[in-house]
């Protein structure tokens, strides 16, 4: 996964000075939390969500006047607190059910795959977009209640190192100059993929996974 997003990025950046590509850089505040997949008696739920920072490289590569193929790099922080039930052996052959609680915080660098579409102008040099695909994520820092490492062992081992996850969103861009935008948008990040494994071990049950969920406000400026 990584080798191939480095290629959508070579091949994006590597067109010849002649195609219209405008790339520009992005601030991405994000509202961000998890969703699962589990059985009822584990009781797993979302206590709260995490705001975090994305920022970020963007390049939109025009092969028409209205539509675009838009990429980039992006770091951006995910995860929120989760809550569940666990059942362990006591010493005493018998079992006690104890509530845990997990504050998970995971930094991921982002290449979104996304098609952008243009309407005409709404108002004097400005247009609205509306942009649609995926997103290929790879884990670059993770802590577990503010802890890097627990019971000796690194948190950021815990997480799956690769995430997958859909990305709608849409927003307006204001021309500034003649080569210059302005731009602002609302996008949801859907995660497709299990972040975690931990639980699975926890309850036992291939059955259980953790995903990621996020709304990310996005601003920032094309050249």
């Amino acid at each position: 996964m990584k080798k191939l997003s480095l290629l959508m990025l070579f091949l994006v950046f590597g067109f010849s000075a002649s195609a219209q590509i405008e790339i520009g850089l992005m601030a991405s505040p994000t509202i961000a939390g998890n969703r699962f997949i589990a059985e009822d008696r584990y009781n797993l739920e979302k206590e709260s969500n995490n705001l975090y920072l994305g920022v970020g490289v963007i390049a939109d590569y025009f092969f028409s006047q209205n539509y675009a193929f838009s990429t980039g790099v992006i770091y951006r922080g995910k995860g929120g607190e989760v809550s569940y039930n666990y059942t362990r052996a006591d010493g005493s052959g018998s079992t006690v059910t104890t509530r845990g609680k997990d504050d998970i915080a995971l930094q991921y660098i982002e290449v979104p795959l996304t098609l952008k579409l243009f309407t005409n102008e709404i108002a004097p040099g400005t247009l609205a977009y509306f942009q649609v695909g995926g997103s290929l994520n790879t884990k670059v820092a993770a802590q577990v209640n503010d802890k890097k490492v627990i019971n000796g062992e690194r948190v950021l081992k815990r997480f799956n190192i690769f995430e997958a996850d859909v990305l709608l969103g849409g927003g307006v861009e204001f021309q500034i100059g003649e080569s210059t935008k302005l731009f602002g948008g609302l996008t949801y990040h859907r995660g497709l993929t299990d972040i975690d494994d931990y639980y699975e071990e926890q309850f036992s049950d291939k059955n259980v996974s953790l995903k990621n969920n996020s709304v990310s406000l996005d601003f920032g400026v094309k050249f």
